[in-house]
């Protein structure tokens, strides 16, 4: 038993030296660096701006260019390409990173120079029964309704229905309540299932008539094939005179046409057209027996003659 003790007991120093040694061969080590202890920070491409991007002007590609950032902000962009040619909402400062909330988005993309986007109120009996969508051609038609008698000098001589714009593109088909819930490339239906509103891609000179036409009368959109390229020849037709006078005697063009407006009863084809009803013949004179006779005795300045139209008279000095 004592030969036991005195065996453990060796053996315990030894491993006492073994382990100060390795603990004076630890404190011999230099120290390891801070940096190789501590995670590298994550960084993340993100386009940015190298000058003002002015509101309103197409962005250019020499504009943006990729910096790495250690935060990706919500609605950034990686590739410049998704950034060229789109439209700043408001200035962007040079080197800030360029976010989709600050550039124009949706319909207003869409719309191509020279157009307006317009939208009409339609229903299931003048859409198609609600077949139309976003995306789709239509011809846009109009019905007028003669809007008094005859001889009443209404601007609408007769009822009438004509083709108003040939191969419009709509670009959204519904409710507008449903637009901050849906894709601007699809507008939805209203909680009743019907839609309300379409909006259409329409040269800015041909809005006047689309507003007077959908004010004075109802709208029919008719579908077609976007292959079909046959449209009415707007050559055969004179130009409306428009209800500002202008200075210009050259063909109106665009916005100034648009602002020299349209009367509706040009629109309607009345004035200069030919289009209106004819307005009834009036009465011949009356004359009688004695206006008779004074004209065939040849009486001079002085007399007078009775002339009854219908049924009012009245004598005139002749």
């Amino acid at each position: 038993m004592a030969n036991l003790t005195r065996i453990t007991a060796g053996v315990l120093l030894v491993l006492a030296l073994l382990l100060a040694v390795f603990a004076w061969m630890l404190a011999r080590r230099p120290a390891t660096p801070l940096q190789a202890t501590v995670a590298a920070h994550a960084t993340f491409p993100v386009v940015v701006a190298t000058q003002t991007l002015v509101a309103g002007k197409p962005v250019s590609a020499d504009a943006l260019r990729v910096q790495m950032l250690p935060i990706h902000p919500g609605g950034a962009f990686s590739d410049p390409m998704l950034v060229a040619g789109r439209v700043p909402t408001a200035d962007i400062a040079p080197d800030s990173p360029v976010l989709e909330t600050q550039l124009s988005s949706g319909i207003a993309d869409s719309i191509a120079p020279g157009q307006r986007a317009v939208a009409v109120r339609v229903d299931e009996s003048n859409a198609v029964g609600n077949r139309v969508r976003a995306g789709n051609v239509v011809d846009v038609f109009f019905t007028l309704k003669r809007d008094g008698g005859m001889g009443t000098g209404g601007e609408i001589g007769r009822t009438q229905a004509r083709l108003l714009m040939s191969k419009v593109r709509v670009l959204a088909f519904g409710s507008p309540a449903q637009n901050a819930s849906v894709s601007t490339t699809g507008f939805g239906a209203d909680p009743n299932g019907v839609a309300r509103t379409a909006v259409l891609a329409v040269p800015v000179a041909d809005v006047d008539k689309l507003t007077l036409a959908e004010s004075a009368g109802r709208l029919v959109l008719a579908l077609r094939n976007p292959k079909d390229d046959e449209v009415a020849d707007a050559s055969a037709f004179a130009p409306y005179a428009g209800v500002v006078k202008t200075v210009s005697r050259q063909p109106l063009q665009g916005s100034t046409q648009a602002a020299a407006g349209v009367a509706l009863d040009e629109l309607a084809g009345g004035a200069g057209a030919g289009s209106r009803a004819p307005a009834p013949a009036r009465a011949a004179p009356v004359l009688t027996a004695a206006a008779r006779g004074a004209a065939a005795t040849g009486g001079g300045r002085a007399n007078s003659i009775e002339v009854v139209r219908g049924g009012h008279a009245e004598t005139v000095a002749w």
